[in-house]
């Protein structure tokens, strides 16, 4: 069953038996390119539409007597559309997905158990226990509970009950499931009943479900205080990350209407390089090889795109090609980075106490760090007036700073810097801050999510300077759509605009100048 509650494979509206794909995934814009697949010779309804539900005719000479109009093939997609629109329309939307079988057979049992078990355990003494350890100790007790209860277990059913049990007691319930699956890479909890998950850049419905509110709102409290931060009705939003580094946010009643809610953006194990993201597709060789000189050059880096479309993982990447001898300083509002150098302290913001004081932001971070002596500063995300701090780093002796912020373009990037640093309390004239900009950063490096799930690096471009009160910007690499398949994935090129790059200076100094005029070229 798909998201719009039509299962794959069924028939579609129009006049073809073939199954159609799911709305928003366009059928590529052939033309008459060659001959329909699947229609046979001569096989045409009137009219010259070709039989098998096909998009578009066979050329003239290869099968057809004539071609059909341009008219009746533009009437056609648009129907098509149409069709697939009143498909939208009428969906039936299934929002739950019950657990079957096994799993479902084994949470039915640990309802019965958890509580029994309870009686004859110290919370205490378990806590001080590894996992290990811990399912030691309960596997005589959990025996002696379901021979109470009169329940048979085999081996296989006694371990999944064990670790069910042991991830209730000592980790985030059932959520542990999803946090130990390397598919998953984000999981968004809509209250006690409704948990989505996103596999290969697509959402999906997940059998999880918790007891009730009550139930979710513990493992809330749990992930939130494991690093000093608390959820309550009092402080209804919550930044926190997990041990591997994943980044979690809460919100609980009475801000989330439907009970509390947990999005977990979920982080690789595996350190991610910049080859690898060239050879996952989301950059060429050329595009490659100027992002990893100018990570090296210590060129002044902004990464700008949408949620979700990979800012941090860029990031974590372009790291990797800073000098092991640099001291590097990262500050975030939850630690989430992972700098992939020996030389690297990571700071993090302090939210305010019950009494609404003591609350440390990334201003007061940035303006303390210039005085750790840093090599390079970088911003996880900047979100208001620390922006013109992170200029003055950048203008102060700290090249090679890089940071991330939301814009859907590098035009739409520095204007956004601009509004940041209007949004505080400075007293200076939005030229000088234009130009402020203008002489702090290096490259603008926009990466977005396209609507397959895949994620590329759309743009690379230059800020050059001033010319009047307009900043100036050179474009080195774009990303151009061309296709799309027959299963909705998206084909591009990655093109080189073939300019001169201005920042060829910074990799004459050190020595790169040659191999970054070949990559941009």
């Amino acid at each position: 069953m798909s998201a719009f509650g039509r299962k794959p494979g069924m028939v579609g509206t129009g006049t073809g038996t073939g199954a159609r794909p799911a709305f928003g995934v366009a059928k590529p814009m052939r033309g008459g390119s060659g001959p329909a697949a699947g229609a046979s010779q001569g096989a045409a309804i009137p009219g010259g539409m070709p039989a098998g539900g096909e998009q578009f005719p066979p050329i003239p000479g290869e099968g057809t007597e004539a071609a059909m109009p341009d008219a009746y093939s533009n009437a056609y997609n648009r129907d098509d559309a149409m069709a697939r629109l009143s498909d939208r329309a009428n969906a039936i939307n299934e929002a739950h997905e019950q657990p079957t079988g096994f799993e479902a057979s084994v949470h039915k049992i640990k309802e019965q158990v958890l509580p029994r078990l309870l009686e004859r355990v110290d919370p205490e003494a378990a806590a001080t226990l590894s996992k290990d350890e811990l399912s030691e100790e309960f596997r005589p007790i959990i025996l002696e509970v379901l021979a109470e209860l009169k329940i048979t277990l085999n081996r296989r059913e006694q371990f999944a009950l064990e670790k069910v049990l042991i991830d209730e007691l000592l980790g985030f319930g059932p959520l542990e499931e999803l946090l130990n699956d390397p598919d998953i890479s984000d999981i968004m909890v809509n209250g006690p009943d409704q948990t989505y998950i996103e596999k290969k850049g697509k959402l999906q419905i997940s059998t999880v479900k918790f007891r009730d509110e009550s139930h979710l709102f513990q493992i809330a409290q749990r992930i939130v205080n494991q690093v000093g931060r608390r959820v309550d009705q009092t402080t209804p939003l919550a930044d926190a990350r997990l041990k591997d580094g994943s980044r979690v946010n809460v919100i609980v009643p009475p801000l989330s209407l439907r009970g509390t809610a947990i999005s977990i953006r979920k982080f690789s194990e595996k350190p991610i390089t910049i080859d690898m993201l060239q050879g996952f597709g989301s950059m060429s060789v050329k595009m490659a090889t100027a992002l990893k000189i100018a990570g090296a050059c210590r060129m002044n880096v902004v990464i700008s795109g949408g949620t979700g479309s990979g800012k941090t993982t860029m990031l974590n990447a372009l790291s990797k090609m800073i000098d092991p001898g640099e001291r590097v300083l990262t500050i975030e509002d939850a630690a989430e980075l992972r700098l992939q150098q020996p030389h690297w302290l990571p700071l993090e913001t302090r939210p305010p106490n019950l009494e609404g004081q003591g609350a440390i932001t990334i201003g007061d971070l940035v303006k303390n760090a210039l005085r750790m002596r840093p090599d390079r500063i970088i911003l996880g995300e900047i979100r208001g007036a620390e922006c013109f701090d992170l200029l003055a780093a950048m203008n102060t002796g700290h090249d090679g700073s890089m940071c991330t912020l939301h814009a859907n373009s590098p035009r739409e990037c520095l204007g956004r810097m601009e509004n940041m640093i209007l949004m505080g309390d400075i007293k200076i004239p939005k030229e000088a801050i234009s130009r402020q900009i203008a002489e702090s950063v290096d490259l603008v490096v926009q990466v977005k999510r396209l609507r397959d799930g895949s994620r590329r690096t759309t743009n690379i471009t230059e800020v050059i300077g001033m010319e009047g009160d307009v900043i100036v910007t050179q474009e080195l690499f774009k990303f151009e759509y061309l296709d799309e398949t027959d299963d909705g994935k998206i084909l591009g090129e990655f093109r080189s605009t073939g300019l001169r790059p201005y920042t060829l200076e910074k990799a004459r100094q050190f020595g790169f100048d040659q191999a970054y005029l070949e990559a941009c070229l």
